[in-house]
């Protein structure tokens, strides 16, 4: 158990790719410490905003508490500044590790947020891999600068192979974009999260050596507790790296609850199209011997982004799969692509 004084370090879940014999590892680095009494206060003005906008006329303790936990990452107090150490488990040199961005800064900014990429050399990654607890190819990753508590994990990815891209939202966990902004605040904030039914199993179902790679066009602020439902025994998804897209972290801010907000109402939009865009590209680039199989739905612009990007990697792409939430089926929209057909009763619930 953590000390108050202490600050909370989340490595988002990443990956590592060769170039010339070294792995790099595509790092996000996020420092926060619990939010205070007056933020803590000014949240619950917040979730009756929210609540008001889902259409609920009051909340049960327990969707408060749901609220409380989801929000958590929004309100918290972002730490600037901060020089992350770490070093990686089982690493019987207990090499110690800090990153640095683009710009050769090792502190986080003022989102609390780090981000630039790791190299590890090839005889460093294979003692990693040879001498950790599990015959995976995952790496756990563990803070251990002064006052900074977290872990985290990567994957060293061999160049080539069989990787699957899957959509977050409608496509392996139910949000209901088709149905409406009042049912995903319900949803995102103060409902239990729903697992689509069978694609876990469809997922667990592939060969152990797939590597997955889950894009969405969610906010980072709910990774923790999406990522403890989807990699959790609630859902049971294969562990795999998280690209999401970035908002304003401060959720009393005005213009950070617009963000959200216009995220959440909007669906994906053209900016959200184009994060998604860019992150598969980047996978893509970073693996260009690998097949990629690209998971979505129809209830956003997964085929249209889907679509581009076969256009453009046409050697990459094994298959498109889509399920199916808007009743697309048939049409020229789902062309060429896989179509996963979704019980009507499965959509409502």
């Amino acid at each position: 158990m953590p000390f108050n004084h202490e600050k909370q370090v989340t490595f988002y879940p990443s990956y590592g790719y060769q170039r010339a014999g070294d792995w790099h590892i595509p790092l996000r680095i996020w420092v926060r410490e619990p939010a205070d009494f007056p933020l803590r206060l000014a949240s619950k003005f917040i979730r009756r905003l929210l609540r008001n906008k889902a259409g609920l006329d009051a909340l049960t303790p327990v969707q408060k508490d749901r609220f409380k936990q989801r929000a958590e990452a929004f309100i918290a107090d972002r730490e600037s500044r901060e020089q992350v150490r770490f070093c990686f488990a089982d690493d019987a040199e207990q090499t110690v590790f800090s990153l640095y961005d683009a710009q050769g800064r090792s502190t986080t900014d003022f989102n609390g947020l780090l981000e630039g990429t790791l190299v590890l050399t090839a005889a460093k990654a294979a003692q990693l891999l040879a001498t950790q607890a599990n015959d995976s190819a995952w790496l756990k990753l563990n803070a251990v600068s002064a006052k900074h508590y977290g872990s985290g994990y990567i994957r060293l990815i061999p160049p080539t192979g069989a990787s699957v891209i899957s959509d977050i939202d409608d496509t392996i966990k139910v949000t209901g974009f088709v149905e409406g902004a009042d049912v995903v605040l319900r949803r995102t904030f103060f409902e239990d999260f729903i697992a689509a039914p069978g694609m876990a199993e469809r997922y667990r179902a592939l060969p152990a050596e797939t590597s997955f790679h889950y894009v969405s066009g969610g906010p980072w602020q709910l990774y923790p507790v999406l990522a403890e439902f989807l990699f959790g025994p609630a859902a049971g998804f294969p562990l795999g790296s998280v690209h999401m897209k970035n908002v304003r972290t401060n959720l009393l801010e005005a213009a950070s609850y617009e963000d959200i907000w216009k995220l959440l109402v909007g669906g994906s939009g053209q900016a959200t199209m184009a994060q998604k865009h860019t992150q598969i590209t980047t996978l893509l680039q970073h693996f260009p011997q690998r097949r990629f199989t690209l998971i979505g739905d129809s209830g956003e612009h997964d085929p249209e982004i889907f679509r581009g990007i076969r256009a453009a990697f046409p050697q990459q792409i094994a298959e498109i799969m889509i399920r199916d939430v808007a009743g697309d089926a048939g049409t020229e929209r789902l062309d060429g692509m896989t179509v996963m057909r979704v019980p009507s009763a499965t959509l409502n619930r």
